[in-house]
């Protein structure tokens, strides 16, 4: 899911800076947002998530964790539009979203979004045959896409003779070619073993830093988020707050490697001290 922006070639920057023009600019912003599900304002149904209310910086990598149950999707779900929150606001580049796509946002999930009856050419190209784009355009930027996410000799292969790490790329490709200024990651690579996951988390940092997109990683591993993120925003149990949010000072040339520095050790923990208590609840427990 994608929705594109204007511009005619896909956006690279300078590996370790964005653009000095709007460096520090906020991107995105929740405001005093609630989700209920069923129910009324004031009784009943199902309070899903908040009241939370946060913002993140143009260029910025943020990654939320939290119990299973406690509304990281349901967040997803509000800032890519497809739903609306219950009271509050989600605002993107300075406009409420109201329940709708908002222009320049590209989605990524954790399920097989492939179209098995197409090969990864057609696969990555499907959003853009649907725009206004002229053919030539639409090849260079699929073109583009397949030799950035390391596909070249699988252009013609079908998803079904792929593996797992290599339709979760095809997939982030189709995401890619619509040049989304804001991406949302929903747990992308939890299907796959963790070696994979560790290499395909170097990928998603490269094309962080060569894009200049901001993106929100929604993951139920502690690593990831140790790894990839600027800030990790830790969640409560439902109805979901944030009840830290945690800077991991790493700089933008970052790798796997640093998962040998001790302070990924100390960031590890720290996110699980505060997670605990909530999986516990999370969990029913006492």
């Amino acid at each position: 899911m994608a929705a594109g922006g204007d511009h005619s070639a896909l956006k690279v920057v300078a590996s370790d800076a964005i653009d000095a023009s709007t460096a520090g600019e906020v991107h995105v912003e929740i405001r005093a947002a609630v989700k209920r599900f069923g129910g009324t304002k004031d009784s009943g149904g199902v309070h899903a998530l908040g009241p939370i209310s946060f913002s993140i910086k143009r260029g910025e990598f943020f990654a939320v964790v939290g119990p299973s149950g406690c509304g990281k999707s349901t967040l997803l779900d509000l800032l890519a539009g497809l739903a609306r929150p219950t009271e509050g606001s989600v605002v993107i580049e300075g406009v409420e979203t109201k329940g709708a796509v908002p222009d320049g946002v590209g989605a990524v999930f954790q399920e097989d979004a492939s179209f098995y009856w197409l090969d990864v050419f057609d696969n990555i190209a499907f959003g853009l045959r649907r725009s206004r784009l002229g053919r030539e355009e639409i090849r260079r930027r699929v073109d583009y896409a397949i030799d950035f996410m390391g596909l070249r000799d699988f252009a013609h292969a079908f998803p079904a003779q792929l593996s797992g790490g290599m339709r979760q790329r095809m997939c982030i490709a189709r995401t890619l070619v619509m040049e989304p200024r804001f991406i949302l990651l929903d747990e992308p690579f939890g299907a796959l073993d963790q070696q994979t996951r560790l290499l395909m988390g170097e990928e998603l940092l490269r094309l962080w830093r060569e894009t200049g997109a901001t993106i929100l990683l929604i993951t139920h591993s502690l690593d990831e988020a140790a790894m990839l993120a600027d800030r990790i925003g830790v969640m409560s149990a439902r109805p979901g707050r944030f009840i830290s949010i945690i800077e991991t000072h790493w700089p933008r040339s970052r790798t796997s490697e640093i998962v040998s520095d001790p302070a990924f050790g100390r960031i590890n923990a720290q996110i699980w001290s505060l997670l605990r208590k909530e999986s516990i609840i999370s969990m029913g427990r006492k």
